[in-house]
């Protein structure tokens, strides 16, 4: 999933609109009276279904799998006949694609190969289904944050074994992450969000405008779609349909730091510093209790030199989240740089450990398990 961020600077204010719409600015308004579109009503995204099988994937799964067979070497035979390289070869790009036209350009984002398992799978009979997973936040050295926060990969539950989840992920973390099973709806809104951001980075407004107001259609809570939104409002000179949107991106998920952050720059740029440091003190509560967070600002203050302040995150990080081999790892740096060889020695010893069950924990996910797993009936 892309959130758009804090990618924009704030345009110059729309002066036609600046004093016409002194009212409260409603969600409602937002979605569907919109000054982007001067007098006209919003477009509309055309029909797209995200799960269409074409004859060529018909026939792909007719050659690979046998439809008559348990779920459990279904499911096997499928993931093995989309990871084999003389078979499929499947390459990651931004791009966001229907099952569709994933399998044709045999390139996607992580929404896009999720699309093209689950229309597989489904009609190979397997109970499929979208599954939301919530990626832990990280920092840039500037404090900003990184624009994934969410991830999508599948879930497919089997009659007579454990259920199993198929992921794309190219990210990488040590930790069990955060995840539920969500409706085709909240899908929908996953992929019109991110093609939104895809038309808003090309400077194509009607056409962002119109797939973010298609996602919030499929699901209205869905908070990255009303910050992109405001992101979108912004970078075009209405801050109050911005403010607006943020403040209903805020109301779906109080813990949208993007819409915090977006939110308290446009607060301040219009003068109003009571509002901003309002919504800057929320950004700043939430990323110090975060020990991704904690974990950056460790990591400056080893770049500076300052490896007691590096110990007290870390060590903060750790109580937190105590899987995290990187955290351990940085660590016994900052206690070998302070002179204490033997506790570097023990956080070094603690790193070497979490890293290994790390990979021992994650090996379902390797490329070689899969095909192993062909022989064993998974």
């Amino acid at each position: 999933m892309i959130a758009a961020g804090t990618l924009y600077s704030c345009a110059a204010i729309n002066e036609e609109y600046a004093f016409a719409h002194e009212e409260t600015i409603t969600p409602e308004m937002v979605l569907n009276a919109s000054p982007l579109y001067l007098n006209a009503q919003p477009g509309d995204v055309a029909p797209v279904d995200l799960l269409t099988l074409s004859d060529e994937m018909t026939i792909f799964l007719d050659e690979h799998v046998d439809r008559n067979g348990n779920q459990s070497q279904i499911l096997a035979q499928l993931i093995y006949a989309l990871i084999r390289e003389d078979q499929f070869l499947l390459a990651y790009d931004d791009s966001t694609r229907t099952a569709e036209s994933t399998f044709r350009e045999r390139r996607g984002n992580c929404i896009s190969f999720t699309n093209m398992f689950v229309a597989m799978a489904r009609d190979l009979g397997l109970d499929a289904n979208y599954q939301e997973v919530t990626i832990p936040p990280d920092w840039s050295m500037s404090g900003q944050t990184i624009l994934l926060s969410q991830h999508v990969s599948v879930l497919v539950n089997l009659k007579s074994a454990l259920s199993r989840v198929v992921d794309f992920n190219t990210y990488s973390t040590t930790l069990p992450l955060d995840s539920r099973v969500i409706a085709d709806e909240r899908a929908r809104a996953h992929y019109f969000n991110n093609i939104g951001v895809e038309h808003m980075l090309a400077d194509e407004t009607p056409k962002a405008f119109a797939n973010f107001r298609e996602s919030l259609k499929n699901d209205r809570t869905f908070s990255p779609s009303w910050a992109n939104l405001g992101s979108l409002y912004r970078r075009e000179g209405f801050p109050r349909y911005a403010e607006a949107a943020y403040l209903a991106a805020l109301e779906q998920n109080k813990s949208n730091l993007t819409a915090m952050s977006n939110l308290a720059n446009l607060y301040e740029e219009e003068g109003n510093t009571k509002a901003a440091q309002k919504y800057l003190g929320r950004v700043q509560s939430h990323r110090t209790r975060n020990p991704y967070y904690r974990f950056q600002l460790a990591n400056s203050a080893f770049i500076d030199g300052d490896y007691k302040t590096a110990i007290q995150h870390l060590k903060y990080a750790i109580r937190k989240r105590e899987e995290e081999d990187r955290f351990y790892f940085l660590l016994s740096l900052s206690y070998l740089m302070s002179g204490e060889k033997e506790a570097a020695k023990v956080w070094m010893e603690k790193a070497k450990e979490l890293a290994r069950l790390s990979a021992s924990k994650k090996k379902y996910q390797h490329k070689l398990d899969l095909l192993k797993s062909r022989d064993n009936g998974f």
